[in-house]
């Protein structure tokens, strides 16, 4: 008896033990759940601030550092971020309709399902960011470095990038009707299945680049430079090629162009 009496009260005192150890945990996590996880809309813009979810429209946040900072799911619809520093700031599915982020540093920035209708990014740099599926209808790109950027089945119509850095860009399946690529440079950016059709790629550099199975018809490709670029399966129906660079372009039927060929695939 006293052997099982003995059991019985270690027993008690695991059960206890365990008890108080879940206890502890609970009061801990909760105690600090609220700095970790939830936005504090009243904190002062700064690097990693998190404005999650709250209502900001028409804030003004120029020239101010937010790097890393956290603004999912947040209204921001005329937001001026102009000259901002935003690189890694996490700003998916937010609302960025009309804002301003010209000349702001948005290195590696995810913009990912937002919507941006309208936006300006004018000479913004967002090397390695990601727009994909983003609605960016109307968007103003225009002198911005986007090299290695992901607009993966983003939505781009109407959008201007003229004279933007697309270097190795990714725009597969982005909507692109009637988008301005006028001297930019595209060289081997990915527009695998992307919808161009209507869009203007007048004097673009567009070496290397890869047009596969691309609604292209319409387009207006003058003067630009396709050199080695890759057109397989591509709608080209009634798209200009005047005084285009052909040389070593691999054409819709898997043919290569000869070396020197300006205009038209021979």
């Amino acid at each position: 008896m006293i052997v099982a009496n003995n059991n019985v009260k270690s027993m008690n005192y695991l059960m206890s033990s365990k008890i108080l150890a879940i206890c502890l945990t609970a009061v801990f996590l909760l105690g600090m759940a609220p700095r970790l996880v939830l936005a504090e809309c009243t904190d002062e813009p700064a690097a990693g601030v998190n404005w999650a979810g709250c209502d900001k429209q028409g804030v003004d946040l120029s020239g101010i550092d937010l790097t890393s900072a956290i603004f999912t799911r947040a209204n921001l619809k005329n937001a001026n971020f102009s000259g901002s520093r935003l690189s890694d700031a996490d700003l998916n599915r937010t609302e960025l309709e009309g804002a301003r982020f010209d000349k702001a540093r948005m290195t590696g920035a995810t913009i990912i399902g937002a919507k941006a209708g309208g936006a300006s990014f004018r000479q913004a740099t967002l090397d390695d960011a990601s727009l994909s599926r983003t609605d960016l209808k109307a968007a103003d790109f225009s002198q911005a470095r986007l090299r290695r950027v992901n607009f993966y089945d983003a939505r781009l119509a109407d959008a201007n990038f003229t004279q933007a850095n697309l270097e190795s860009a990714h725009l597969e399946r982005a909507k692109m009707f009637a988008t301005k690529f006028d001297q930019a440079n595209l060289q081997s950016a990915n527009l695998e299945d992307a919808d161009a059709e209507t869009a203007s790629f007048s004097s673009a550099n567009m070496t290397k680049a890869v047009l596969d199975d691309a609604m292209l018809r319409e387009a207006d490709f003058s003067g630009s430079d396709l050199t080695k670029a890759s057109l397989r399966n591509a709608i080209i129906d009634d798209a200009v090629f005047d005084e285009a660079i052909l040389s070593d372009t691999i054409w819709i039927q898997y043919q290569r162009c000869r070396p020197g060929s300006i205009g038209e695939c021979r």
